[in-house]
């Protein structure tokens, strides 16, 4: 079994950040020669503005294990967490559970509260009426190193 997926370390977005946009091409992207569309661009693009809808509520959260790799989480990626969406059935969570933060998918019914794992070799885990038990933030992205 590998490492359960963990947070280690967390940071607030720069609400103050410049824009840097780069170019976006209409056309889609060769993996051979370059192609003379290329030199169509569709505009600019800023990832901020494209992945941080409310900035004083979204943190970048870096994660380290294995349990979330089913759903393209992996070590050492990067989860843009927005504070202020509601949870809802299915979501990939920040949860915080008797202290410890965990990212999980969020499911509720009529017998009670579960996070789930996407990776086989974990349990899902029942919240329990006795835990301490918080939705930190709802993932709205991830952040991969190719």
């Amino acid at each position: 079994m590998g490492k359960e997926l963990r947070i280690i370390s967390i940071a607030r977005t720069d609400e103050e950040a410049a824009i840097r946009a780069v170019p976006v091409f209409t056309s889609g992207v060769q993996a051979g020669f370059p192609s003379p569309a290329d030199d169509y661009i569709e505009g600019q693009l800023d990832l901020n503005q494209l992945m941080v809808k409310h900035p004083a509520a979204t943190f970048f959260v870096r994660v380290e294990g294995d349990s979330m790799r089913d759903a393209g989480i992996q070590s050492g990626d990067i989860l843009v967490v927005d504070r202020s969406l509601e949870v809802a059935n299915g979501k990939i969570v920040i949860a915080v559970v008797d202290g410890e933060f965990t990212v999980k998918r969020y499911f509720k019914d009529a017998s009670g509260i579960y996070l789930f794992p996407e990776n086989p070799d974990y349990p899902k885990m029942k919240i329990e009426k006795s835990s301490d038990f918080q939705i930190w933030g709802i993932v709205s992205y991830v952040i991969h190193k190719c």
